[in-house]
């Protein structure tokens, strides 16, 4: 049997692309991002979207090319330290392409997984209606705008227990024991 080169496959995904932010919940889409694409022999393109300070429109008063160039060295300094803290020593076992896209994160990663054969994987982040209204939806963004396959993927349950240990820290609830036990 002839060994057949990755250009001359007929894959049906070439890329998984992730978006990352580095929060404990983040982690969990980038690990799956990293399964999906070794399951589909893909590459992984982690990508970390960011914008200047008070945005684009304060970009445009007065911020020069050397401001948005520490923004952008800081942005791939962020996506070294994501991906270091996600994989450590570890490799993810696939093709590693780190990506830093100035933008909106929901239109970088849409603008970034452009072609059909691609799997655009986003965390569903938290559902609290709060956040719901300050913050808008990167995941609802992708579903309504690509154009390949979404998988989204739900906060980790630790994530969920350890948001509830903070909330009784905040609130300085005491601890019952009988919640310790199975």
């Amino acid at each position: 049997m002839e060994a057949v080169g990755r250009d001359e496959r007929n894959e049906a995904v070439r890329r998984v692309v992730v978006g990352v932010t580095g929060t404990p919940g983040n982690l969990s889409a980038l690990h799956r991002a990293a399964a999906e694409a070794r399951v589909r022999d893909a590459d992984l393109w982690p990508v970390l979207a960011w914008q200047p300070p008070g945005g684009e429109l304060g970009s445009r008063n007065g911020l020069g090319p050397s401001a948005l160039a520490a923004c952008r060295a800081a942005a791939v300094e962020r996506l070294r330290e994501v991906l270091n803290t996600a994989f450590g020593t570890l490799k993810p076992g696939v093709i590693l392409v780190g990506h830093t896209v100035r933008g909106t994160p929901g239109a970088a990663l849409v603008d970034t997984a452009r072609d059909p054969e691609d799997l655009l994987v986003v965390g569903t982040g938290s559902r609290a209606r709060l956040r719901r209204l300050v913050r808008p939806s990167v995941a609802r963004y992708c579903l309504a705008h690509a154009i390949c396959p979404v998988l989204t993927v739900p906060p980790s349950v630790l994530k969920a227990d350890l948001d509830a240990v903070h909330r009784r820290n905040v609130w300085r609830i005491p601890l019952d024991p009988r919640e310790l036990t199975p």
